[in-house]
């Protein structure tokens, strides 16, 4: 490691003024603290968000779940709210990563640093959620803008996240089994505006897709996900998986998806 100042504000608007003025937010430290000790960030200054009351809340509002920039990955998987309106979210929450990263890694977190194989990116596209920051609200549509890349402004920080409770979702990941990340992950939702699909792991970043969508729209059943051709030639090739065979995984896990959310 190197030198640099770190600062343990205790309020929103002190973390903001920090992130504004330069330091690097610290949330969970998953991703942070692993890049900087391998020499690829090198922030001068770190703006711990650890510090903050209010930022790990999660309480049902209406018919939306809104958790805490700052909610802990096994705080979130084992909460009585969510499991009983999203278990579908539950169960995405303790499937990241291992024990160590749940208990450490944040919801916040990982929305701001938009990994293309994290799971919470695939969640809210699927159920329509909205981002709400230190200055505004943000539609997931609209949030997600390809791979690390987020609609967030400099200084602008994450304070939560709303998810509109669904009809019925499920989330299936075949997972790269060293890193436990989405080789893909898929999140279905059905909504009351209709089908939402999302995969993760797939390319750039996340993204819906809308064949997929259709076809459940009109017959919610795994019979009809098999009748998709799915489109590998914007997928990720790698040493992992080759893009074909990430194809395959699409229609494959949105099918397990589908049967798990009809029970």
């Amino acid at each position: 490691m190197y030198a640099f100042t770190f600062e343990r504000p205790t309020s929103v608007a002190d973390a903001a003024k920090l992130a504004a003025a330069g330091a690097k937010v610290l949330a969970g430290g998953q991703t942070l603290l692993a890049s900087m000790k391998l020499r690829l960030s090198s922030p001068e200054q770190l703006a711990d968000l650890g510090g903050i009351n209010g930022l790990s809340s999660i309480k049902k509002e209406g018919n939306a779940v809104v958790i805490g920039a700052m909610a802990r990955h096994a705080d979130v998987g084992s909460n009585a709210d969510v499991k009983a309106a999203i278990p579908a979210l539950a169960a995405l929450a303790n499937g990241i990563g291992d024990r160590q990263v749940r208990a450490m890694g944040t919801l916040g977190g990982s929305v701001a640093n938009n990994d293309p194989s994290a799971c919470y990116p695939s969640a809210l596209m699927a159920l329509g959620a909205t981002v709400h920051t230190t200055s505004r609200t943000i539609a997931a549509d609209d949030y997600f803008q390809g791979m690390f890349t987020t609609a967030l402004k400099d200084g602008e920080l994450i304070t939560g996240v709303s998810f509109p409770v669904p009809k019925r979702a499920a989330y299936m990941k075949f997972k790269q089994t060293a890193s436990r990340f989405a080789m893909i992950g898929i999140f279905v939702a059905q909504t009351d505006s209709g089908v939402r699909v999302a995969v993760t792991g797939g390319g750039n970043g996340v993204f819906r897709h809308a064949g997929l969508e259709a076809a459940l729209n009109a017959s919610f059943t795994s019979e009809a996900v098999a009748a998709v051709k799915i489109d590998s030639s914007e997928l990720s090739s790698d040493i992992h998986a080759s893009a074909a065979y990430r194809a395959n995984l699409i229609s494959v896990m949105t099918q397990r998806a589908v049967a798990q959310a009809l029970g």
